[in-house]
């Protein structure tokens, strides 16, 4: 069966194109996306704009054209943290499905924990043990911890790369005044929220997923040939006091580091290493599959019952 998964998040609208069925690995074959950055549409009343309504709306259509061209029998539609904090996010969802005639849903932060947790379950198997997720998106931090397919806890933090640089960093390159405010905003978050069986984890796997996360993995390797398979918090500490002197140009030259990830990528270091170092998290494992795969496999086993 050939699926167009949907993803309408905080900096993208993406649509993945996949084969998959029940018992199978679902099997990539296209993906289209558009850079939207939902949040810069955000009204003095935190209502996504009419502006920021016509560009999304533009972007679905587009990508639903190369759902079309592609041949997906069905397509699986979510939003996670840009529409979802949004105070008229209900009311975006319920026009784009009238429009559209899509069932798109508005994913809760434990949701996008649990169906990430889901995905780097299935990817890493049972032989991995008690893992520990860590996802940075663009407008929140997801987290996740268990023994099985599902976590037994989770937490969604709204400290994500592109909601962190919009309030916080000023300047080209980012001054050192506001990069302090950021990371101390950032480490108060983390400690006052993270406790429990987060906070004390006992993973034998602890594994990263997001773009966010494996393009700090490519930095570092590029800086330290320590691997793209993993994050140490060492060196990512060393790449953030390279990372907030540079240009947003400059940044944008590095390897795998595109224009619009150029801004933000300060901030998702930044909560990447906090979070790490309140956990004593020396090095993550960067797992390749996250949230839209989750929706996949989710929507799979679904079809079994």
């Amino acid at each position: 069966m050939r699926l167009g998964v949907l993803d309408m998040g905080s900096n993208t609208i993406h649509l993945q194109v996949v084969d998959a069925h029940p018992g199978a690995r679902p099997t990539p074959a296209s993906s289209q996306k558009f850079e939207l950055r939902l949040t810069e549409y955000l009204d003095k009343n935190n209502h996504i704009t009419d502006e920021g309504f016509d560009l999304l709306n533009h972007a679905i259509s587009e990508v639903l054209k190369h759902a079309k061209e592609f041949d997906c029998e069905e397509i699986l539609a979510f939003a996670t943290s840009a529409i979802r904090e949004a105070d008229n996010g209900e009311k975006i969802i319920a026009k784009l499905r009238r429009i559209h005639s899509i069932d798109l849903q508005i994913l809760s932060g434990d949701e996008e924990a649990q169906i990430t947790f889901l995905a780097a379950r299935r990817w890493l198997g049972w032989s991995a043990g008690r893992l520990l997720i860590l996802d940075i998106g663009g407008g929140s931090l997801e987290m996740a911890v268990g023994n099985d397919e599902s976590a037994s806890t989770t937490l969604s933090l709204p400290i994500g790369a592109g909601r962190m640089t919009r309030e916080f960093l000023t300047g080209d390159p980012y001054t050192s005044k506001s990069i302090k405010a950021l990371a101390h905003h950032v480490q108060e978050t983390i400690s006052r929220s993270v406790a429990g069986e987060l906070a004390e984890h006992n993973a034998d796997r602890i594994v990263a997923t997001s773009k966010t996360f494996r393009t700090l993995a490519r930095l570092t390797d590029h800086w330290y040939k320590d691997g793209g398979k993993y994050l140490e918090r060492e060196a990512l500490a060393a790449a953030i006091e390279k990372l907030k002197d540079l240009t947003n140009s400059q940044r944008a030259s590095l390897p795998g580091v595109s224009p619009s990830r150029a801004r933000q990528i300060v901030a998702g270091a930044i909560v990447a290493e906090s979070v790490m170092k309140h956990l004593s998290i020396e090095k993550v494992e960067i797992c390749p599959w996250a949230l839209r795969e989750g929706i996949v496999l989710k929507w799979l086993d679904w079809m079994e019952k």
